[in-house]
């Protein structure tokens, strides 16, 4: 009997595609309309907490995309890349290299030298290095430059491919514009893109970032309200979390399966966040595996789980409970995932954040006077906190946490966890 090792199914991680995207179909046909639009109108910001499944989903759009007829420009930005408007524009300039390395843009006579010269024809592609030739050669800003490198892609790329250009940039809450150093590259971005949309040329943005983005946006360029499409991707619902949960093992050649009441376990422990499906799940699948040995058998055709002690062959349909400790899943998910932006909080942060915790609704949103009125409440009924706070100082600490990327304010000037399900997490380390 040919032995065969079970590998685990579940993958939880930063940006590691699951092994099956649940949900997301609104937003995936949202996109599809956007890649439809005659004229580039509308651009995408694809927003949500960290966890989402963000990038997870901007994989698929790329697929989807080429599969169009689109090509796809695009990486990560980061505090580097934001440093100067040259730098971001560069940066966009050496992605674009990559898609139109290929395109032919002309031919020069080439002739050697020595007793027998001969005559031979480089072919000029746009690669880095003609790139980078234009952009020396480009008189006027950056700005400028990068405007007239991507009008002369497309005169080119027209010809190559049925649909435009698609620029898709994960992080890219991290651009800023820094006005004490007079470099706007946020803002070149969007008169960028701005102004070539203007000219009917089809090459669209899809921003991916934390929920900071879209009010950074509209700071920088008021336009930028009418430029984008938002798309927030929520958590799933339970239908879609179950198929999460199910829709992996159901794929996998082999008999374990999960009970129902313990699948509803699971989708109420991770609330319907796709990370904290797939962390959950791969630990106890871990657990499993460790319980259990497989085997095959000579034709192949059926897979047999093995107790590890006894040998026994456990078949498919055989009744049998495996106790899995939900609660100590639950510890090492806030060891990994919360722990250390927990510790970067000072004591009286903490005392805040854990004021926040115990709002009803603390998930959602909230506001600095609910903040002020709770403080003030558990000042007098319980020993959570000695001294309430004052409007002022909860602004001020709000302000600072938005910095740490524990909290951000939407636009409409209330409140929310940047991190989801951490007020969970708080009163879990209160209590």
């Amino acid at each position: 009997m040919a032995t065969s090792a079970l590998l685990n199914p579940f993958r939880p991680g930063a940006g590691h595609e699951p092994p099956y995207l649940a949900g997301r179909q609104s937003e995936t046909n949202e996109f599809m309309r956007l890649i439809g639009q005659d004229v580039v109108l509308e651009n995408m910001v694809l927003t949500g907490l960290r966890g989402m499944g963000k990038t997870v989903l901007l994989e698929r759009l790329k697929e989807l995309a080429i599969e169009a007829g689109w090509g796809w420009v695009g990486s990560n930005f980061s505090e580097a890349v934001s440093v100067s408007e040259e730098r971001l524009a560069l940066r966009i300039v050496d992605d674009l290299a990559l898609v139109t390395s290929n395109i032919v843009v002309g031919k020069r006579e080439f002739t050697g030298m020595g007793f027998r010269a001969e005559t031979d024809q480089v072919t000029e592609t746009l690669n880095s290095n003609t790139m980078r030739a234009l952009w020396k050669q480009i008189p006027g800003l950056a700005s400028d430059k990068l405007k007239a490198i991507l009008e002369l892609v497309w005169r080119y790329w027209r010809d190559e491919r049925p649909g435009g250009l698609i620029f898709a940039y994960d992080e890219a809450q991290m651009l800023s514009d820094h006005a004490a150093k007079d470099e706007y590259p946020l803002s070149l971005l969007l008169d960028v893109f701005e102004s070539i949309q203007k000219r009917n040329i089809p090459f669209m943005l899809v921003l991916v970032g934390l929920p900071t983005l879209f009010p950074k946006l509209v700071e920088a360029r008021t336009f930028a309200e009418r430029m984008f499409r938002v798309v927030f991707l929520d958590r799933l619902n339970d239908e879609d979390s179950r198929d999460a949960i199910l829709k992996p093992i159901e794929d996998s050649p082999h008999v374990m399966r999960f009970r129902d009441s313990f699948v509803q376990r699971i989708i109420e422990e991770s609330s319907g966040y796709p990370y904290f499906i797939q962390f959950i799940c791969k630990e106890i699948f871990d657990m499993l595996l460790q319980q259990f040995r497989a085997a095959q058998t000579d034709t192949g055709d059926l897979l047999l789980i093995r107790h590890p002690r006894t040998g026994e062959e456990l078949k498919e349909g055989d009744k049998g409970t495996i106790l899995a400790p939900i609660s100590e899943i639950t510890n090492k998910l806030d060891i990994d995932f919360y722990a250390g932006r927990w510790a970067r909080a000072t004591d009286r942060q903490r005392e805040l954040l854990i004021v926040i915790a115990h709002l009803d609704g603390c998930e959602s949103q909230f506001t600095v006077q609910e903040v002020v009125e709770k403080s003030k409440e558990l000042e007098k009924s319980s020993k959570l906190l000695k001294k309430a706070f004052s409007p002022s100082h909860v602004s001020q600490m709000l302000s600072t946490l938005c910095k740490t990327g524990l909290i951000y304010k939407n636009r409409h000037g209330k409140y929310s966890f940047a991190v989801p399900l951490l007020g969970r997490f708080i009163r879990r380390q209160v209590s």
